[in-house]
C-alpha cells in the first residue's frame, strides 16, 4: 500500500503540486491523467524517488520513503520503471534487458535470482518476445521496443510499476495491442501500477480507478464509470469525454430548467454540487435521445445544424435557444437532416 499525505511539490515560485492526497491499493492499476503541465510526470517523480517533496509525506508499507527531509533514492524502493522513450541499452540484447534488473535490482527474491534463465523465459513469453531474444533494439520495431522495456520492468517483480505514458510514441493501431498487453501482464502480475497518461481512452480502458489532475490539483478520483457518468467538476465533465453544459438553472435539487425553456423540466442523473451550484446540467451526447416533435409537452426543441455519419453512429450539433448541443446517436435510429426541428429526450 502506498500513501502519499498533502504533498506539494514547488520549483521556486511556481507550485507544481497542491496538497496530494492519494492512496493506492496493493494490486490495483490506477490512471494518472490530465494535461500537459498538470503535475502528473511531477508526481510520478516523488513516487519514483526522483526528488523531494517540498511538504507532505510518502509512504511504502509503512516505511517513509519522502519527505522535504527525507529521500530514500530509486534503487532503494521496490520499483520498476518504463519510460515514455523505452530507454533501452542499444549493445544489449532483448534477453539481457531482462537479465539486468535480476542481477541488479536490490529487492529481487533469491530464487528468482537464483534461477534468472528460467524467470527471463517466462517473463519473454508473457510479452510475446521468446523468439527475439538475441536481437537488438535497432533490430525491433517500436512495439517490440515497448515490449522489452515492459519486460525488463517486471522482472524483479517489483511492488510498485510506474509507467510514464508509455503508448505515446506508438501508432495508434500499436496503442490499442499494448492496451491489452499491459493489461495482460497486470492480471499475471498482480503488480500495483500507476500509469501516468493524457489519453483519456487508455485511463478509461485500462484502469480500475482514474485520478484526474487540473493545474497541480486533484479534481476527482473514482472508477472509470463514475468519472465518465457522474463527473464531479466542469474540468472533468469535458476533459474526459465531451460533454454538453446546458445553462439555466437549478428548480430545488432535483429538477433543471434550461434557458430560453421555461417550461421543460430535466431531471437530475446525479449531478454534482458544483453544477449545481453554477447553474449547469452535464450530459454527455450519447445520453440524448432525437425525436420529431409531438405537441406542446415538457420536451427540448432545437434545429439540426450539422450531421456527420461516423459508421457506427451519426454525430449531430442542434442548436437550441443560443447553444449548440452535442448528439450521438447510433445507427438503426431514424437520421435526422439539416434544418430539421427535433426534440431532444434524455435516454433512460
Amino acid at each position: 500500500m502506498i500513501n502519499i499525505d498533502n504533498v506539494s511539490k514547488r520549483y521556486g515560485s511556481f507550485q507544481a503540486l497542491k496538497e496530494i492526497n492519494l492512496m493506492f491499493k496493493e494490486g490495483e492499476f490506477v490512471a494518472v491523467l490530465g494535461p500537459s503541465g498538470c503535475g502528473k510526470t511531477t508526481l510520478l517523480k516523488l513516487l519514483a524517488g526522483f526528488m523531494k517533496p517540498s511538504e507532505g509525506m510518502i509512504k511504502m508499507y509503512g516505511e517513509e520513503i519522502g519527505s522535504a527531509k527525507t529521500l530514500i533514492p530509486p534503487n532503494q524502493r521496490n520499483i520498476g520503471m518504463v519510460f515514455q522513450s523505452f530507454a533501452l541499452w542499444p549493445h544489449m540484447t532483448v534477453q539481457e534487458h531482462v537479465q539486468f534488473p535480476l542481477k541488479h535490482h536490490r529487492f529481487v527474491e533469491q530464487k528468482l535470482r537464483g534461477d534468472a534463465a528460467s524467470r527471463v523465459q517466462q517473463v519473454l513469453n508473457l510479452v510475446g518476445l521468446e523468439h527475439l531474444a538475441t536481437r537488438f533494439p535497432s533490430e525491433l520495431s517500436g512495439g517490440q521496443k515497448q515490449r522489452v522495456a515492459l519486460a525488463r520492468a517486471i522482472a524483479p517483480e517489483p511492488s510498485l510499476l510506474l509507467m510514464d505514458e508509455p503508448l505515446s510514441a506508438l501508432d495508434a493501431e500499436l496503442r490499442m495491442e499494448m492496451r491489452k498487453e499491459i493489461q495482460h501482464i497486470h492480471r499475471e502480475m498482480g503488480t500495483t501500477i500507476v500509469y501516468v497518461t493524457h489519453d483519456q481512452g487508455e485511463a478509461l480502458a485500462m484502469a480500475d480507478r482514474i485520478v484526474v489532475m487540473n493545474e497541480g490539483s486533484i479534481e476527482q478520483v473514482d472508477t472509470p464509470e463514475i468519472i465518465y457518468n457522474q463527473p464531479k467538476t466542469v474540468f472533468v465533465s469535458t476533459f474526459v469525454g465531451k460533454c454538453n453544459l446546458l445553462q439555466g438553472r437549478w428548480q430545488g435539487k432535483n429538477e433543471f430548467i434550461p434557458e430560453y425553456y421555461p417550461g421543460v423540466i430535466l431531471p437530475d442523473i446525479g449531478v454534482s454540487p458544483e453544477f449545481k451550484h453554477g447553474n449547469v446540467y452535464p450530459i454527455r451526447p450519447e445520453q440524448w435521445s432525437l425525436a420529431k416533435p409531438q405537441g406542446k409537452g415538457n420536451q427540448l426543441i432545437g434545429k439540426v445544424a450539422f450531421s456527420q455519419f461516423q459508421g457506427k453512429e451519426v454525430h449531430y450539433t442542434i442548436q437550441t435557444g443560443k447553444q449548440s448541443l452535442n448528439v450521438i446517436q447510433s445507427i438503426g435510429k431514424p437520421r435526422h437532416q439539416v434544418g430539421e426541428q427535433v426534440a431532444l429526450h434524455i435516454c433512460k
